[in-house]
This record gives structure tokens, sequence and C-alpha cells, in this order.
């Protein structure tokens, strides 16, 4: 059975202010009047998932040589706290707590679906936090790791300085209480072993919003989290990086699917492969307007080759949270256009790979600059075509023309590894079985490359 849809999400830290306090208070009543509820279990303990029977062996130590992480134990104030702010941003009209259901994966499609969820990627910092949790080199010695994490959900935090006009003047402080109890307050020694080298985070959104020069005047978008002083060492894995950044590193967006056993992945996987491909072309997105733009450019030529192309309009966040719009036409494509938006990169790149759809890119930074360690720059000829925009904006090249003219078994071949791909680019469910753990997802090359980043890094310290 095909199960998919989506809700929708985005969510909201405490704002130190009377509204805040209610809206904060108001959570809290609600975990003591529904126990059971997605806030309430957004996060476990380390303890409840290693007594949870959940079937994980732990490893022998020789398996973890190299490879053992540690979780700081930070506040509440820095993540779960966050998380119950869920329906408490004035800013937006909607409740986001539904989507904090299953640790981060957002509810069920559907009552009967099993792997298919209505994920919303800006809570890909708790989903990542609950993931590790089930990482079988754990250690409670930070001198004995090799990594560090910290649960920050920084993303979150940041929300008050990027949507409120009452913080929007102070981004810059953006992390400094972050900071003063890492290097000062708790243990600074873990800290100051290595000058925070070790030390790794995950950021919901581009690292551009955390990326503004403090000394801005006036200020522009973004906090200037990423310029404090203590955290140009860290490693930040985000959903999109900048260019010759060397804090950052980018991993894939979360798409709503994450299955829990390799059936259920292959399954989805066999569907992929036998589906029909109709349509030589899909763009699923929105924008457009304005002056010459790619995807503008893309739109007029749809519209006038509706043979070829297929438009699914995500405009106002029309697909955010609804994935049947959006995956049964590209069930249908043979190439799915990823054009650059507000930023390069897209969560559709990865919802096409998903469907076996072959992601077209029109400039570098949407995902060859970005992705290194799930999608190898050196085989993107294998799985991907590349447009460059200024071809299709200014010197006429029609992108119809560019694809119909690849041969049927170059795309064949293309075909055939973008399925390929896929079980790096979604995240599985936590909890899943031991034939699925056996097969690297995004999370699990995440936390490879993490250690490889580290390991690499001159030793400052010693």
């Amino acid at each position: 059975m095909y199960e998919i849809a989506t809700d929708s999400s985005t969510h909201l830290p405490p704002l130190p202010t009377m509204e805040f306090i209610f809206f904060s208070i108001f959570p809290c009543l609600l975990l003591i009047l529904h126990p059971t509820s997605a806030i309430g279990r957004s996060i476990p303990t380390i303890s409840e998932i290693e007594g949870g029977g959940n079937g994980y062996e732990k490893p022998a130590a020789a398996d973890c040589d190299g490879k053992w992480i540690h979780i700081r134990k930070l506040p509440s104030r820095f993540n779960t706290d966050l998380l119950l702010a869920c329906n408490s941003f004035p800013v937006f009209a909607e409740d986001f707590c539904p989507s904090l259901a299953n640790h981060g994966l957002g509810p069920r499609t559907h009552n009967r679906s099993r792997s298919w969820y209505r994920t919303d990627h800006h809570y890909l910092e708790p989903l990542f936090h609950r993931r590790l949790l089930e990482y079988p080199c754990l250690t409670g010695d930070p001198a004995g790791a090799e990594a560090i994490f910290l649960p920050y959900y920084a993303a979150l935090d940041a929300l008050p300085y990027l949507y409120s006009s009452d913080f929007y003047n102070d981004s810059a402080q953006h992390g400094l209480h972050l900071q003063r109890f890492l290097v000062g307050d708790d243990n600074p020694q873990i800290w100051s072993r290595r000058s925070g080298h070790d030390h790794f985070l995950v950021i919901a959104r581009p690292a551009w919003d955390f990326s503004q020069d403090p000394a801005a005047d006036p200020p522009s978008w973004g906090t200037s989290f990423l310029h404090l002083p203590a955290f140009l060492n860290i490693t930040a894995l985000t959903i999109e990086s900048r260019p010759d950044a060397w804090q950052e590193h980018a991993i894939p967006y979360p798409t709503s699917f994450h299955p829990a056993t390799i059936e259920r992945l292959e399954s989805w996987l066999d569907r992929a492969k036998r589906s029909l491909r109709p349509t030589l072309m899909l763009f699923a997105g929105g924008g457009g307007g304005g002056g010459p733009n790619i995807r503008g450019s893309i739109r007029a030529e749809c519209e006038n080759r509706t043979d070829l192309c297929e438009i699914v309009d995500c405009s106002d966040g029309a697909c955010a949270h609804d994935p049947i719009r959006y995956m049964l036409p590209m069930l249908r494509s043979r190439f799915c256009l990823q054009p650059p938006g507000d930023t390069p990169t897209r969560r559709s790149t990865f919802d096409g790979i998903l469907a076996g759809c072959i992601p077209v890119f029109f400039e570098e930074l949407s995902a060859r600059s970005q992705y290194s360690w799930h999608l190898p720059p050196v085989e993107y000829g294998e799985f991907s075509v590349f447009i460059p925009k200024e071809e299709v904006v200014f010197q006429g090249v029609h992108v119809a023309d560019v694809l119909e003219a690849i041969p049927d078994e170059q795309y064949r071949r293309m075909r055939r590894r973008v399925l390929e791909i896929v079980p790096s680019v979604i995240y599985r469910r936590h909890g899943s079985s031991a034939g699925l753990r056996a097969r690297k997802d995004a999370f699990d090359l995440a936390i490879d490359g993490v250690l490889r980043r580290i390991k690499q890094r001159p030793d400052q310290w010693a």
C-alpha cells in the first residue's frame, strides 16, 4: 500500500516575556493532563533506550575504537524546554505541537501508515538527537570520546531573533548563554581540553541564518551564532552550508519516509523501480515571479510544453506537509527539476531521489558542493543532470531539449543509480530492525563524516 501525507511545522523557542510565560506553562499543563502526548515523549533518556528491550546489543569495546561519542548533558532550557513552546510563537498562527509526535518524525500520514510521517525539516534537531541515543558507541566519559555531541536545538532557539521585532536587533546575542555555559559554567575542562574542536551539533536551518556579521549596521537577516568565538571550532551539521565555510557541513533534509525494517525499504524501492514514467520532467515548487530567474523560465517552458512537463504548484506552503501532492507526480516523472529558491538547496531534491526521479540542478551550490558525505561529488554525472541557470535564463536553452537528448540507456543507468542512493539519504525510524541498521542511512553517514572530520583537524590542543 502506498502510505503518505503530511502536516505542518516550524517551531519555536521560549520568549523572555510574560506572553511566553503563559504559552510555556500551557503545554506543561497539557503534559499533566496527557502524559503520553507527543511533547512529553519527544526525547527519552539514555537509560530508557538501553533498558527498553529493543533488541540492541552493546558492541564489543574493540568495535568502537575511534568511534566513541559522548552526549553533553545540557540544561533543558537548551533543548526540551524549547519544544514546550511549540504553540507559542506569535508570528505563526498554526499549532506545531503535533509535529513533535514520534520523536520529531511527526504524526503518521494515516492510521495504518508504517513508514510515512508528516515530517517537517525544522525538527531535524530532536529527530537526530533521538537517533543518537541509539548509537552503539556512546560513552559517559568525555575524556574517552572521539566526538562530543551538543544536544542544543539551535534553530528553535533562534526563532525570536529571526522573527520577533523585539529581538531582531539583538541577534548577536543568540548562543551567548550556551557559550557561557560550555566555557565557564559546566565542567569547563571538557571544552578546554580541545577548545571545542571535538564538539558537534545539528542545526535544522541553512547556515546563512546563523552567519550575520556581529558588527553589521544595520543588522541583516540571521543571527551571529557561528561567529561566536567558542563556536568557530565546532562542527555544525546544517541542511545547507555556505561556500568555503569550514565550520559546517550539509546533511540531507529529512523526507517523510522513515522505514523501520529492510522489507519496508525494499518494498518502496521496488515500487519506485517499477513505476511507469510517462512525464519527461517535473517541477514541484513556487516562485518564479519578478524579473528574469530560473524558476520563472522553468514555469514558462512547462506551461508551453504540457506534453513533456508537469508543474506541482507549491506556492504558499501548499506542499509543505502533504507528500502525496508531490510524491505521486514524482513517481510518474523521469527528471525532477531542482532550481534554487531563496537559498540554493531544496528538500525536494531528496524527495525526488526517494521517488527515483533523476535530479536536474542549475547551480553547484544546490547539491554538489553541499552533501559530499551522502552524494559523492565525483559521481554526480552518474545520477544527476546539470544545466547552468544562466544558459536557461539568458541564452534560451530549453531544459526539455537537453533532457530529451539523453540516450535511453544512459537514462536507465542514471535511474538505477538514483535508486541505489536512496538508503543513504533517508533517515530510518528509531528502533528499526537489525537488518535495516546494517545499511547506513543519512544519520549513519553524518556520524561517520563527523568522526573523520574531527580526526583530520590539526591537533592544536596537544
